[in-house]
């Protein structure tokens, strides 16, 4: 291989590294769930939240945390993307100019490189495009919930973890009220002032835990599938040296939008508006990997809580993103 060929295979080399890093950058957990949509609604998994509250609810909002005495650092993590990004522009330049002729007698790159080189490399590039563009859309999972089974591990708790698709079904018990009052009949000490206060103490416990990256301390407020799916992905973090910041969390309303029973268990699906500053930090450097420390994003996410009838503890069984 002569030093044109040499120097053609390295720039192709680079801006394949550069697109694949600069694509990349842009993925990252998100609180909770990362954004997704997953957990056991029962036989409504695969059924979507109603997305009007009932009434409205007042704020709720975490202590401010003071700030560290240091300066807030830069967000390195976009100025990374955006240097990836320039110098991916660069190569293919070098690249285009080269394989016109331009680049005779300047180091060794005058041999240029053909046309069928420079629709490889675009090939290739919108081949890293495409399939990083699938992993986004696997994980955010926006418009499919998706049930989660443990064959191995049937209990009384999660009996029904996975359920095949339902279609037609009754709509009995579908308003809030309706379900409420059935589930008063089982437990008369149901109060739903008090359920909504206890499960806004739940968000934020859940929250908390997962900016530790350890889910054992509220291991009794999820279901089994739901704490091994969240402490997978808090051990995804951690192997990446990775910390997921939850700041300054604002939950504006606190809704009950469903509730229901089947199969000897209470089903009750909350809709949680919030905002909040959620980043990702290198655990190392501190650097800034996505999100921002500055800039508050708001959220609506619908948790369903579960139990089997009766005066028993709520379990978080499934999270929802709004449709």
């Amino acid at each position: 291989m002569n030093v044109c060929s040499k120097g053609k295979m390295g720039l192709i080399a680079c801006a394949l590294f550069f697109a694949l890093f600069y694509l990349l950058s842009s993925v990252a957990e998100a609180r909770v769930g990362g954004g997704r949509s997953f957990g056991s609604r029962g036989s409504r998994s695969f059924s979507s939240s109603p997305s009007s509250p009932s009434s409205p609810s007042r704020s709720y909002n975490t202590p401010s945390r003071p700030s560290p005495s240091a300066a807030p650092q830069s967000q390195p993590g976009g100025f990374m993307r955006s240097m990836a990004g320039g110098l991916l522009g660069g190569m293919a330049g070098a690249l285009l100019f080269s394989s016109l002729g331009f680049g005779h007698g300047a180091g060794g790159f005058g041999g240029g490189i053909g046309l069928m080189d420079i629709l490889l490399l675009g090939a290739i590039l919108y081949g890293i495009y495409w399939f990083i563009k699938r992993r986004r859309q696997a994980a955010t999972a926006m418009n499919a919930p998706m049930a989660y089974g443990s064959p191995d591990n049937r209990d009384a708790f999660n009996t029904d973890s996975y359920a095949p698709p339902i279609r037609d079904i009754p709509p009995a018990g579908y308003e809030a009220g309706d379900g409420l009052s059935a589930i008063r009949r089982e437990d008369h000490s149901f109060d739903e002032k008090r359920f909504k206060d206890s499960v806004l103490d739940n968000f934020f416990s859940i929250q908390g835990a997962w900016a530790n990256r350890d889910m054992s301390g509220v291991r009794n407020l999820l279901t089994d599938d739901m704490y091994k799916t969240i402490q997978q992905d808090a051990d995804e973090l951690r192997a990446k040296h990775r910390i997921n910041k939850l700041d300054n969390i604002a939950v504006r309303s606190v809704e009950i939008t469903e509730s229901w029973q089947e199969g000897g268990r209470d089903f009750i699906t909350v809709r949680f508006y919030a905002n909040l500053l959620d980043y990702t930090v290198d655990e190392i450097s501190g650097e800034v990997l996505a999100g921002s420390r500055k800039d508050p994003v708001k959220f609506v996410e619908f948790w369903t809580f579960a139990r089997p009838s009766g005066n028993n503890p709520w379990r978080l069984s499934a999270i929802q993103q709004e449709s």
